[in-house]
């Protein structure tokens, strides 16, 4: 994987899928160009607004908690974030992300702050407003190749099934 650099956009703990896309929103569209209008409403409404080309989420433990929606982790992509950093994620929106070609990068996040430039590179996160550099859990190669080709069923149209013969 090439590296990502961006800005961090920070929340803390125990984000759920509700609050990062509501569930009525689905019901409208799930076309993520229309959904990332939309991102973080409840928390933020200004937040969607807000972002810049290469903004990066950055959260506390247990990311993506609640509903296992997919939806969650498309309107993040729509919104042109390419990663999320966070100490824990639920265990669906984990998978949810490397399935659609999010990076969830599991690291200690607790001293990024919104704002810090980041620089993201394979299992470290180099925080370049601070100079700290931290160490993030390195993904299975597998969900690295997954991630690169933008999601698991670019990737099967790319390299075919497993049961290949």
């Amino acid at each position: 994987m090439s590296s990502i650099e961006g800005r961090a956009r920070v929340f803390g703990d125990d984000v759920n899928t509700d609050y990062i896309i509501t569930s009525r929103r689905k019901r409208e569209s799930l076309d993520p160009q229309f959904l990332r209008h939309y991102l973080f409403e409840e928390i933020d409404p200004d937040f969607a607004a807000s972002l810049a080309p290469g903004d990066l989420l950055v959260a506390g433990r247990n990311f993506g908690c609640g509903s296992a929606m997919e939806v969650a982790v498309t309107a993040v992509l729509g919104a042109g974030i390419q990663a999320v950093l966070a100490r824990s994620f639920s265990r669906t929106y984990y998978r949810n992300a490397v399935n659609n070609g999010l990076l969830p990068v599991i690291c200690d996040t607790a001293r990024i702050l919104e704002g810090d430039c980041l620089l993201l590179e394979d299992a470290s996160v180099y925080n370049q407003t601070t100079g700290e550099r931290l160490h993030a859990e390195p993904l299975p190669g597998i969900m690295r190749e997954i991630i690169s080709a933008g999601g698991l069923v670019p990737y099967f149209r790319k390299h075919g099934d497993f049961l290949q013969t």
